[in-house]
């Protein structure tokens, strides 16, 4: 997250008077009549921050009136939900909680128009109290472990009760590597536009069973940023366990819910918390804002609120907090290579060769690489440095590691000749270079 925000500290783990089990599903509200307004909210006291819906002690305002018609427009929309909404702080899945978030995006899915990607965390969860573990393990091994059981249960869970709407459930596994890479992406989004087209609801999670620290994508807030963009979805809902971003810990009087986010700067006076002391997930508020900043930069507008409201929010009402997008979609792929990719090495650039990538928009030449550091093989994700050593861009490299030091400072035609028409290549191609703003 970016080191902008910085005073107010963000507690991840409160728990809101609402009950644990998220309610039934409620009909949306009627559209108000014109002239009337929204919502009854009151006003926020946050400098810079749009109108908060939340009275003096941070309780949420009820807001009867649809006041967010993008949402109700949005017609391909992914859901994330959180380990801490589906399951107990010990480990195991809670099926009331499965039941009650099912129920709502089967209504809103139900006339045929809309279309649900789930994402959705739990796997390690739900495989912690089956493999008697009290808390989320902490190498790695004993967490595919626990994915390996739990991810069984948990898509299990899933296909039992949305089985009850007569709705399919298709699970796709994911790790960075079967999204940075060109043909590896290119499968991802057939399968999921595939099982949407065939009117089936895919349930998305890393592949945490062979995810390993270098090839992972960290937290399932990210993911879903990314899945978002891969299916061109129309909205992004993230849901947890805590109703909004606040200006302050919620748990404290006096704090409001930012009910809108216009860009980084309307919340830059506020530090994001992590993981909450569940001990049942990797996030917290830290992840779930920059997964919010993600997608709201590749034109997708996002909610973040609680899975007890998540009713409320795919009816368009004023609940949690709205990131509006601040950007527009760019090149598929390269959204992956610049947020879910991890850089294998790295290749220093002379200025011109920066110049030529950042605002040429060109490809890597070899006589524009300086230096190289890593161990790296062709298709591997590095980052192109500037000669202060800044990263400036991230790029898919055509080249072993142990190749390139020969290569450096060489023209292209040259390399041909001497070491044969395989290297007469680029380094890195413009199409499978991002960069780094």
């Amino acid at each position: 997250m970016a080191t902008e925000m910085a005073t107010v500290q963000q507690d991840t783990n409160r728990q809101d008077a609402t009950p644990q089990t998220p309610p039934a599903p409620t009909p949306p509200s009627p559209a108000p009549a014109p002239g009337a307004p929204a919502s009854s909210v009151s006003s926020s006291s946050v400098s810079g921050a749009p109108a908060s819906s939340v009275s003096g002690d941070g309780a949420p305002a009820v807001a009867a009136a649809v006041a967010r018609p993008f949402v109700t427009e949005a017609r391909r929309i992914v859901v994330k939900v959180g380990s801490s909404s589906l399951t107990t702080a010990a480990g195991g899945l809670d099926a009331d909680r499965v039941d009650a978030l099912v129920d709502v995006l089967a209504k809103v899915r139900s006339g045929g128009e809309k279309e649900i990607v789930l994402v959705s965390s739990g796997a390690i969860a739900a495989g912690l109290a089956p493999l008697g573990l009290t808390r989320r393990p902490k190498d790695l091994a004993r967490q595919q472990a626990a994915a390996s059981v739990g991810q069984g249960l948990l898509v299990a869970r899933y296909t039992a009760s949305f089985a009850r709407y007569g709705v399919r459930v298709g699970q796709v596994l994911l790790t960075t590597d079967d999204t940075s890479r060109r043909a590896h992406y290119r499968n991802a989004y057939r399968t999921l536009d595939q099982l949407l087209a065939m009117g089936a609801l895919p349930v998305v999670n890393e592949n945490d069973t062979v995810a390993t620290d270098e090839i992972r994508f960290g937290d399932n807030d990210r993911l879903a940023a990314l899945v978002a963009h891969l299916v061109r979805a129309d909205l992004l809902v993230l849901l947890s366990d805590v109703d909004g971003l606040y200006d302050g810990d919620p748990a404290k009087p006096g704090t409001s819910r930012i009910a809108e986010v216009a860009g980084p700067r309307d919340i830059a006076h506020v530090e994001i918390g992590s993981a909450g002391k569940a001990g049942v997930g990797t996030g917290g508020m830290v992840t779930k804002v920059e997964a919010a900043r993600i997608a709201a930069a590749a034109g997708i507008p996002v909610v973040l609120t609680s899975a007890s409201r998540a009713a409320d929010a795919l009816s368009g009402r004023d609940t949690g907090t709205y990131f509006q997008r601040t950007g527009r979609r760019s090149a598929d792929r390269l959204l992956w290579l610049a947020h879910a990719s991890t850089p294998q090495g790295s290749l220093a650039l002379d200025d011109g060769a920066v110049r030529a990538v950042t605002e040429g928009k060109k490809s890597l030449l070899a006589a524009g690489v300086t230096g190289v550091e890593g161990d790296f093989v062709a298709g591997d994700p590095v980052e192109l440095r500037d000669s202060a050593g800044r990263a400036v861009a991230r790029g898919l490299v055509n080249f072993d590691a142990k190749e390139l030091p020969r290569m450096l400072g060489r023209s292209t035609p040259a390399l041909a000749r001497e070491l044969g028409p395989e290297y007469e290549r680029e380094v890195v191609h413009r199409d499978d270079l991002v960069v780094l703003g």
